[in-house]
């Protein structure tokens, strides 16, 4: 999807947020806001809100002199989500419905985004995740999917969910072990999105087959994507994307099988999938 007039604001938004995560000085605040400001102005609306956004993140580090803009925020995020493991792991070994359970704790995860229109709280969201429905419910057609699949593909999102989404993968290689698992992370730092640093510090190497995708965007671009990373998304029997960035890159889906995992925390998202914002999203392309 491109972006929309929404999208601009939103992005402006994102830098002020950015200066308050470095700790930048009025003269670095100030000269990062007027760049940010009068590159909206030229924003190519032919393009997905992460590869405009990508380009804007790239400009901060630069002028910031920081590679990675949310690296005390993305410790951070992953201490949280590590504090709620053990309740996960005592819901999982309790709960009915094993698939729809790892289901709600990878959706959960998916509130930790730094770069959202509209942030919730992970506190409140796990005391209601459990008993909210899917807006759009294609889990049983993803059930049914990974029952005949040989090779799963996960793209990853934010970091902080990649640890949900850890505990989401090794239930699912219980359920299924027949299935060859690859989970993908980003190329580089952007926004605060899963890359391998913080992939390989959470395990990821060890529990399945972990891949580079080679993109510098906050979703999953195919034509931005290495050689291994578009075989791997081509070939996958079922492919599972996490997230808004990852659903903007991809919607239309370029392939059959694809599913979308997340919450809506956008308008602009929202009006695409013809839900509300909150909502919480399994839908095959």
């Amino acid at each position: 999807m491109n972006i929309a007039s929404e999208c601009v604001s939103c992005i402006i938004g994102q830098s002020d947020r950015v200066c308050e995560a470095i700790g930048a000085d009025d003269k670095l605040r100030e000269k990062i806001l007027l760049h940010v400001s009068r590159a909206s102005k030229e924003f190519d609306f032919l393009k997905s809100p992460p590869e405009v956004a990508s380009d804007v993140y790239e400009d901060m580090a630069d002028m910031a002199g920081v590679s990675d803009l949310y690296k005390e925020l993305k410790s951070h995020a992953t201490q949280k989500a590590q504090e709620f493991i053990p309740l996960l792991k005592q819901t999982l070994e309790s709960c009915d419905d094993k698939f729809m359970t790892l289901l709600k704790i990878a959706v959960a995860g998916n509130v930790i985004d730094l770069a959202a229109e509209v942030t919730f709280d992970l506190d409140e969201e796990l005391d209601k995740i459990f008993h909210t429905n899917f807006s759009v419910d294609d889990t049983q057609l993803l059930r049914d999917e990974l029952f005949r699949a040989k090779r799963v593909l996960y793209i990853a999102d934010n970091v902080g969910e990649h640890i949900f989404d850890y505990l989401a993968i090794e239930t699912l290689q219980v359920l299924y072990p027949h299935l060859h698992v690859s989970y993908m992370v980003r190329g580089n730092p952007i926004i605060n999105d899963v890359t391998m640093l913080e992939a390989k510090e959470a395990g990821f190497d060890t529990l399945c087959h972990l891949v580079d995708s080679g993109v510098n965007t906050p979703g999953f671009v195919y034509n931005r994507a290495s050689d291994e990373a578009k075989e791997l998304f081509d070939s996958a029997d079922v492919v599972i994307t996490k997230g808004m960035g990852n659903y903007e890159c991809l919607s239309p889906s370029p392939r059959e099988r694809l599913f979308y995992l997340l919450k809506v925390k956008c308008g602009v998202v929202a009006d695409s999938l013809g839900r509300e914002v909150g909502d919480i999203i399994c839908k095959v392309s």
